[in-house]
């Protein structure tokens, strides 16, 4: 046998190996991608496509945006910045304008913003949150399938909660989305995302509840109770509504982590308190005392003469404020409010949130070492303090 016959057989059967090995490798490859049923996650069949998520049935998700989208608005703001027509007296002197030259005025301009929102009512309320529409001049609403954009009112706004009501005239039916409740949410439920991130008009996007009651600052505010939710949020989708698998809003996006896969949303226990004051009142009204306080310290209760390390020190008092007026002085130490006792200043705060203004409240205090009782009648806190 030629030494080239031998080289031909080799070769003819090395490539019967090659693709003995490929056909097998290729029947594994479909066997795998059709995959058994221990290998496909619980409430899906390898049979049946586009199911949606685990454990949601099939067309669940398009449902619930087919339905809630409609009632998703696109908020566009307008405000006037710059335009400062003031000179300082100074320029009118000849010799210090020989020395720095006439100053140019500065020309007003106009800066534009995006968010987003949802109607709540049917006769046209939209929330949103505070800081889309802060400062704004005009603020205009796009809602889905209209041919015109409609003028919004701000009805009310509170900046610590970052919330807002705004109005639109629109005549006909008005979808509206229904407020859930974020205290029946738990950890690792699906959650649904709409809005209008970087002005993609009703974007939606998916994920779960990462964690509750989150405490979050951004830019200057201090949330204290957010929703974190993996669902994509943006730019844009600030006011939009975090919907339940039952439609319901759950929650208000409202703040991007600088990271993926983290954002957070205002729970709607927190609208439910406020929605009211909001609509009716244009703002959130805080009953206030006017004191600075901090814990009492086993340092402090020795330093004072006292036999208990239960209360809080007034550090601090107001000038003007309720507490004042009550003779309220620094150094003071509260230990009893509305004859229940004070252990701490946070007990404290919360215990002065469930007042109202115009209610008298009792407080003991310890003062020199001494028991006094004080009558402070609970005021407005001033919009410039909140």
């Amino acid at each position: 046998m030629s030494q080239g016959y031998k080289r031909f057989i080799l070769l003819a059967g090395l490539a019967a190996f090659v693709m003995g090995i490929m056909f097998a490798g290729g029947c594994l490859l479909v066997n795998d991608f059709k995959g058994d049923e221990k290998t496909v996650p619980p409430g899906y069949s390898s049979n049946t496509p586009d199911q949606g998520l685990p454990g949601v049935g099939a067309g669940t998700i398009a449902d619930i945006v087919k339905n809630s989208g409609p009632a998703v608005v696109k908020i566009s703001v307008e405000k006037q910045v710059g335009g400062n027509n003031y000179i300082d007296p100074l320029w009118n002197d000849p010799f210090f304008r020989n020395f720095f030259g006439i100053p140019e005025r500065q020309q007003p301009r106009t800066e534009s913003g995006l968010g987003s929102g949802f109607i709540i009512s049917k006769d046209g309320y939209i929330l949103t949150n505070e800081h889309v529409i802060d400062g704004a001049d005009k603020i205009m609403v796009t809602v889905q399938g209209d041919q015109k954009d409609y003028q919004a009112k701000l009805i009310g706004a509170d900046y610590d909660l970052d919330l807002a009501i705004l109005k639109i005239d629109k005549k006909g039916d008005i979808p509206y989305l229904k407020l859930g409740d974020s205290e029946k949410i738990e950890v690792g439920n699906w959650v649904i995302a709409i809005g209008n991130p970087f002005g993609f008009d009703h974007t939606v996007t998916v994920g779960v509840i990462s964690a509750k009651g989150r405490p979050v600052p951004v830019e200057g505010r201090y949330y204290k109770n957010l929703l974190q939710t993996d669902a994509a949020i943006n730019p844009g989708n600030s006011g939009g509504p975090l919907l339940n698998l039952k439609g319901e809003v759950i929650g208000i996006n409202t703040a991007v982590a600088q990271a993926q896969g983290i954002g957070f949303a205002i729970p709607t226990s927190t609208v439910k308190d406020v929605r009211n004051e909001l609509m009716q009142k244009g703002k959130v009204i805080r009953p206030w005392l006017g004191i600075q306080m901090q814990n009492l310290t086993p340092d402090l209760t020795e330093y004072l003469n006292l036999k208990n390390s239960e209360g809080v020190v007034v550090v601090g008092v107001v000038p003007g404020s309720p507490a004042q007026k009550a003779g309220l002085r620094q150094g003071d130490v509260i230990v009893e409010f509305q004859k229940h006792k004070i252990k701490n200043a946070d007990e404290l705060a919360e215990s002065i949130k469930k007042t109202e203004v115009g209610q008298k409240l009792l407080l003991l205090i310890y003062r020199d070492g001494q028991p006094v009782y004080i009558t402070v009648v609970v005021g407005e806190k001033p919009a410039q303090m909140q």
